[in-house]
């Protein structure tokens, strides 16, 4: 499947099964990628861009978009390969003009109109692109397409745009909400761009309702697979595992879209962004920016203008990356390039940091040494076979992988890795924890005079003190060590970073030596008190939760902290209590100390329709609890659970079937420890 999937990206669907028929072979083509059917020109790499949705919301104007032009230019991201810049909803006025029937660019916001920012776009070598939706409004409420199809596309035309997002929003009419009635209503803006004779690449954006990835390489260039990403990591992770399978739908010319960048905009941390940019690459997803340029910091200038991880998403093959392996949190993507090397991302989903290897041959690779470039450092490594890394918790290693013929000027790949036993990375105070580091040799070079050493911060205690040595590592071996790391009694709850260090020579000359230092955060947790208290006055040491963070005695917002209301069920409102949102998972550590949670659990009442959630509560990893699934009306249930000798408590939130403003609160939570 993968060598048809290759092939297709060559030769096209078209010509290869005529190839393929000429030498007496027959395969379901369906199988290994769509037909591209929009055999126009363009589109032939993912779409590169900004879009001023994620960072602006409504506040868009000409202004912001000609800043933004010149932004792409003077920063070097033009260069680069960003092209596409993107007004988003909310451009235009609220009535169509009464004689043309045309749309009216709001004259606040674009006093010049449309065309004059496509103009002063075009100008800077750039191409502008422009919002609209399938319906009869717009997501903002303002005048939809649907109807108006050959105006609206010639008006866009007439104004030099090259680029149309189209939304799903506002009633559809004429047009069933079946597969065919969205084909139906999507085709009928492609057929009215296409009668136009101007360029413009078509983006469908139907949030993967009726698996746009089947039908869309016949009408567009790109198709949302996923709902709306937010900027926080339970969004990110999602949309990763529902877009990740769809490789095979993926090709030149028509490409799966998990939605636009987040990047910089203060949500998540650089190393999930890294994450969010580099598997948006390897999954050959259109880079739209949605963060304002003006004020990026230089982190997030580096993650968006890394030209390594750039042309991995540009290669022209246009393969998107398969899933090699996926197990424990840790996912293997490989993406076979034009010019015959292969992209290979390892990527940490867990919470704690963990080794994650593959070999070449399971990414496609053949021979007996291998270059392997760090796209994020550019470091350049050789590697008798093994991929290999330590992979901070939501992040991605990223290697572009290359046969090579020797091995004696690189460094050979290795991996220095740490962690606790038992694996939570708890140090209660007092108590010693086992603290383990591994130096991995994957090159074919040996390593001699190897230590490794654990620095732990003042007044903790390591035994045995100093490193431990090792006079030699072979290709292929590891080197092991352990230590008895103790935070003295009264350390104050909170992370704490030890410093793992291991140093090595691979050769004799002075630059063939090498030390490398990772960080292993250990949690000192704050216990529970004794008696009966309430949960939410308990600090949780880790959660993820669907839409925004979970809130403390209000429900959840959905947005940043502390926008949701009183926890209100079945009309009762609860003064104490945890409001999240499916899917969620909260964790405190006990200790072995508790015995007993009650709560109440159920759909918050300020959700009216939809929305059904199963609660769960887990002592450990064992369900002492479970609601089954509760609904938007029905009352709130009672949950009990036996927490006796339990180290952990986790509250566990699964949507009940359509993840739907499953707004779930913990209410009441009471909490009984020794």
């Amino acid at each position: 499947m993968r060598v048809l999937r290759v092939l297709t990206s060559i030769l096209g669907a078209g010509s290869l099964a005529a190839a393929m028929l000429a030498g007496g072979v027959t395969v379901d083509l369906a199988t290994a990628a769509p037909a591209a059917a929009l055999d126009d020109g363009l589109a032939r790499t993912p779409p590169m861009g900004f879009n001023d949705w994620n960072a602006f919301g409504c506040n868009v104007d000409a202004q912001l978009i000609e800043q933004t032009a010149d932004l792409f230019v003077s920063s070097g991201l033009k260069d680069a390969g960003y092209e596409y810049v993107n007004i988003d909803d909310c451009w235009m006025t609220h009535e169509r003009d009464p004689e043309t029937g045309r749309l009216v660019p709001d004259p606040g916001k674009f006093p010049d109109g449309i065309a004059a920012v496509a103009d002063y776009v075009h100008a800077r070598g750039l191409r502008l692109g422009i919002y609209e939706s399938a319906g009869s409004t717009t997501c903002a409420g303002y005048p939809g397409s649907l109807g108006h199809e050959t105006v609206d596309a010639q008006t866009f035309a007439d104004w030099g745009v090259d680029y149309l997002k189209y939304d799903n929003c506002g009633s559809h009419g004429q047009y069933p909400d079946t597969q065919q009635g969205y084909i139906a209503r999507y085709s009928a803006m492609r057929d009215a761009l296409e009668a136009t004779g101007r360029d413009i690449v078509y983006s469908l954006c139907e949030w993967g309702n009726l698996q746009p990835w089947t039908w869309g390489a016949d009408v567009g260039h790109l198709w949302r697979t996923t709902g709306d990403i937010q900027d926080n990591w339970s969004s990110l992770k999602s949309i990763i595992r529902q877009n990740a399978p769809l490789a095979s739908y993926a090709g030149p010319g028509g490409w799966n879209d998990p939605d636009m960048l987040e990047v910089g905009n203060g949500g998540m941390t650089d190393t999930e962004y890294r994450t969010h940019f580099g598997l948006w690459a390897m999954m050959a997803a259109p880079l739209i920016i949605g963060t304002d340029l003006r004020e990026a910091d230089d982190a997030t200038m580096r993650i968006l203008g890394n030209r390594d991880v750039i042309a991995v998403d540009q290669d022209p093959l246009g393969v998107q990356a398969d899933v090699v392996s996926d197990a424990d949190g840790a996912m293997v993507f490989a993406k076979p390039l034009a010019d015959g090397d292969e992209a290979v991302a390892l990527y940490n989903e867990s919470d704690r940091a963990q080794t994650i290897r593959t070999t070449a041959q399971d990414v496609g690779l053949s021979g007996r040494s291998f270059l392997a470039r760090d796209l994020w450092s550019g470091d350049e490594r050789e590697s008798a076979g093994t991929i290999v890394a330590h992979v901070p918790a939501h992040g991605t290693a990223m290697y572009r992988v290359s046969s090579l013929k020797g091995h004696g000027r690189y460094a050979p790949m290795t991996a220095l890795s740490a962690d606790t036993d038992p694996a939570d990375g708890v140090a209660e105070p007092g108590s010693p924890t086992t603290v383990r580091a591994r130096l991995e040799d994957a090159g074919r070079h040996s390593l001699h005079d190897a230590t490794l050493g654990v620095t732990a911060p003042d007044g903790w205690t390591v035994a045995p003190p100093g490193p431990r040595t090792a006079g030699k590592v072979s290709s292929g071996d590891t080197f092991d060590a352990t230590w008895s790391v103790t935070p003295p009694a009264d350390t104050a709850p909170g992370d704490y970073d030890l410093a793992v260090t291991a140093a090595y020579r691979w050769g004799d000359e002075p630059d063939q030596r090498e030390t490398l230092r990772t960080t292993l955060t250990v949690t000192v947790p704050t216990l529970p008190p004794s008696g009966t208290t309430p949960l939410s006055d308990v600090a949780w040491v880790s959660e993820t939760n669907g839409w925004g963070p979970p809130e403390i005695d209000r429900s959840n917002g959905e947005q940043g902290a502390h926008d949701g209301g009183p926890i209100t069920i079945g009309g009762v409102v609860y003064d104490k209590g945890i409001g999240a949102h499916a899917d969620s998972e909260i964790r405190w550590f006990l200790g072995g100390g508790c015995t007993r949670l009650t709560t109440d659990v159920g759909i918050d009442d300020e959700k009216t329709t939809n929305g059904s959630v199963t609660f769960r509560i887990l002592a450990d990893d064992d369900v002492a609890a479970d609601s089954g699934v509760v609904t938007v009306d029905d009352p709130a249930a009672h949950l009990a659970a036996d927490l006796t000798g339990a180290r952990w408590l986790t509250l566990v939130e699964d949507s009940g079937g359509d993840n739907n403003s499953d707004h779930g609160d913990w209410a009441g939570p009471l909490l009984t420890c020794d």
